[in-house]
């Protein structure tokens, strides 16, 4: 047993970051897109900020203003973007800590000039168009233009820096080179109205990419906002079948402690009703198998079935607010109390585990 470190801890490999997010860097630069390095999944933690920074990525952004703010009173250079629709109550901090912001309305963004012009400072926006996914943007392409035209012709401080959309969140939208061709061509039709290039035509995330390498990306896109896949590399491979050589997706290790061992049933014993969260699981009688349960729970990750074990023959059977209980039946290690087991991860739990004021971080 390792007595130097305390858990639950959550093992963040710096040098992993870096490379998965310079190979998705340059990957995009070759096709004239520039990457904004998401933060939020993190937590907002400079040193994973440094690394994106690092790699190229032309912006740090968050839906966070507070993770932004966090950057720039440490001095951090790089421009800083807002992905979240600003809130009224946080317009005067947005327009002294973030560089960029995303926005669909026209009351936010006379709120942003105002507040801009207290602070003799630009701001850029970037206005959100809504191709389908039915979260944030504009709905009707002739509203967005018109409010183009007027931040292009009518404010001083609030500057047009482009257009966007967002896929895959809410409404589950693939993205495809039909429905970002419909922001390449309202990005087109803005140029000719305003007679001069977008900085920016944002073309989603993550999920954008397959369409990146696949070739079917819209040359008309300049820009994606990139977190998950820089970071754990898991949606790419798994989810969309796109695995790009030399991609880690190991750089997020979670180490949870054994506090029990037992052979036990697998089938709960008495009447069933439901969970510690309201639901009705569903259980597998397996007979009676080795078990042993961890230190670490739902409150630290959410959802263990998007944990992955490293040790073969460790298999999640299921948790609660502080416990996750693994299957070790079929384990060849033999396993005893204070031992560590360890378990790669998705998006979600990274998360939930880098928010966790309850799991210790170590940067390796």
């Amino acid at each position: 047993m390792n007595t130097k470190d305390k858990y639950p801890l959550l093992e963040i490999n710096l040098n992993k970051i870096y490379e998965n997010a310079k190979i998705i860097v340059d990957k995009c630069r070759e096709k004239g897109i520039s990457v904004s390095g998401i933060i939020k999944g993190v937590n907002g933690m400079d040193s994973v900020a440094k690394e994106f920074a690092r790699a190229g990525c032309a912006h740090i952004a968050s839906s966070r203003l507070e993770q932004l703010t966090q950057l720039k009173e440490k001095d951090f250079k790089i421009r800083t973007m807002l992905i979240r629709l600003p809130m009224e109550s946080e317009i005067e901090e947005l327009v002294k800590f973030a560089d960029i912001s995303l926005n669909s309305e026209w009351q936010t963004i006379e709120l942003i000039e105002k507040a801009c012009e207290k602070e003799k400072k630009q701001h850029g926006v970037v206005l959100m168009y809504d191709v389908g996914d039915l979260r944030e943007g504009f709905v009707s392409r002739k509203e967005l233009i018109d409010q183009a035209l007027h931040i292009e012709n009518n404010l001083k401080y609030v500057k047009l820096m482009g257009i966007g959309t967002n896929l895959s969140c809410y409404g589950s939208v693939k993205p495809t080179s039909e429905n970002l061709n419909k922001v390449t061509e309202l990005a087109d039709t803005i140029r000719e109205l305003i007679g001069r290039k977008l900085e920016i035509v944002s073309g989603g995330g993550t999920t954008s990419l397959p369409l990146l390498f696949n070739g079917d990306m819209p040359s008309g896109i300049n820009h994606l906002r990139i977190g998950e896949a820089m970071l754990v590399n898991r949606d790419l491979p798994d989810l969309w079948g796109t695995k790009v050589t030399g991609m880690h997706q190991d750089a997020f290790i979670l180490k949870a402690q054994i506090i029990e061992i037992k052979d036990k049933p697998t089938y709960p014993i008495g009447e069933l009703y439901l969970d510690a969260f309201g639901n009705k699981p569903i259980y597998e009688d397996r007979g009676v198998r080795r078990k042993a349960l961890l230190a670490v729970g739902k409150q630290d990750f959410m959802q263990e079935d998007r944990l992955i074990p490293c040790d073969e023959g460790v298999e999640i059977v299921g948790g609660s607010s502080d416990h996750l209980i693994v299957d070790i039946e079929d384990s060849e290690q033999e396993f005893k109390i204070g031992d560590v087991i360890q378990f790669y991860m998705y998006y979600s739990p990274m998360l939930y585990l880098c928010s966790s004021r309850w799991v210790k971080k170590k940067f390796v």
